[in-house]
C-alpha cells in the first residue's frame, strides 16, 4: 500500500485553456476533497493509486488516476434545453418554505461533503412558483469567505439530480454569525413539481483557510488546527431520510424499520413568489 503524498495539479477547459476555478476534487470513495484555486490550481494529500473526481457545473465529470493530475482538461457540457414558456414574475405574492420548527441552529464544520435540505413541492406553490430568495445560516471567522450554493433536481430514484442552475452560484460571507439572503430573482428559476434539494458546498481553498496552534492534551505537543470558513448551521429535527455527497457520490440515510431519523439539516429557507 503506498503512502499519501501531496499531488498538485491545475484545471482547465478543454477548449479555451482556461484556469477553472472552485472546481470539487474529491478522492473516490473517501471523505477527502479540495477545491481549485481561483487560477485552477490544487493540492492534496492521496494515495497515487487512487482515483481523484473533478467535477464542476457546465463541465462534463473526469476520473483520473492521482499520478495523471498535473494538468486536467475538462470539457464543456452541452446541455440538452427543453421548449419552455418564459413568464415574467410579477412579484406581488411571497411565500417563505422550509422554516424549521426548531429554531436553535448548532454551527460546526461539515469537512468537504455537501449537505442537502429538500425542499417537497405543495400543491400551494402552484400560486407563487418562483424562487425569489435563498436564504442561509452561517458563522465564519474571516471576513469575504466564499462558498457555493447548489440547487438540484430530484432524479428517478428520488436523489439530488441535475442542477437547475448551468453556472456556478458563488457567495461571499461576511464574519461573524450571519443570515445570507441571496436573490435568486435573475435567474428565473422555477419550484420543480417533485421538489428540490438545495445544498452548501465549502470550498477547500486558501483564502477560506485559518489556522492556529493547539496543545495536544495527551501529548502536550503543538498542533496546527485547521478550519475552513464558514462553518453552516444546521438544525436538528426529524425527518424521513437525509443525503450528503461525499467520496463523489451520494449516499442516503434512513432508518432500517422505515421510521422517522434525527439528523442535523442545514439551516435554510426559501421564499417563493408569483
Amino acid at each position: 500500500m503506498s503512502a499519501s503524498a501531496q499531488v498538485k495539479g491545475v484545471v482547465k477547459d478543454s477548449l479555451t485553456g482556461q484556469p477553472i476555478p472552485y472546481v470539487n476534487i474529491w478522492v473516490e470513495n473517501e471523505n477527502v476533497a479540495t477545491t481549485s484555486e481561483e487560477d485552477g490550481t490544487f493540492s492534496i494529500a492521496v494515495n497515487k493509486d487512487k482515483n481523484l473526481i473533478f467535477s464542476a457545473l457546465g463541465y462534463e465529470k473526469k476520473t483520473l488516476k492521482a499520478v495523471q493530475v498535473g494538468q486536467v482538461l475538462l470539457f464543456p457540457k452541452a446541455f440538452a434545453l427543453d421548449e419552455v414558456v418564459i413568464s415574467n414574475s410579477i412579484g406581488t405574492k411571497q411565500n417563505v418554505i422550509g422554516l424549521t420548527e426548531n429554531t436553535v441552529a448548532q454551527a460546526f464544520d461539515n469537512g468537504p461533503r455537501i449537505d442537502v435540505k429538500f425542499f417537497p413541492y405543495q400543491a400551494e406553490y402552484k400560486k407563487t412558483p418562483y424562487l425569489k430568495r435563498v436564504t442561509v445560516y452561517t458563522d465564519s471567522r474571516i471576513e469575504d469567505a466564499t462558498v457555493k450554493l447548489h440547487f438540484y433536481k430530484v432524479d428517478a430514484n428520488g436523489y439530488p439530480g441535475d442542477e437547475l442552475l448551468q453556472k456556478e452560484l458563488i457567495v461571499k460571507v461576511k464574519n461573524g454569525t450571519k443570515i445570507n439572503k441571496i436573490d435568486l430573482s435573475d435567474f428565473g428559476l422555477v419550484m420543480p413539481k417533485n421538489g428540490l434539494f438545495v445544498g452548501f458546498e465549502k470550498l477547500m481553498i486558501e483564502k477560506n483557510k485559518k489556522e492556529k496552534t493547539v496543545i495536544n492534551p495527551v501529548t502536550k505537543e503543538a498542533q496546527i488546527q485547521r478550519t475552513y470558513y464558514p462553518l453552516m448551521l444546521y438544525n436538528y429535527v426529524e425527518r424521513d431520510f437525509l443525503f450528503t455527497f461525499s467520496g463523489g457520490k451520494w449516499s442516503k440515510q434512513t432508518d432500517d424499520a422505515s421510521g422517522k431519523i434525527k439528523v442535523y439539516e442545514p439551516a435554510i429557507h426559501l421564499t417563493l413568489t408569483n
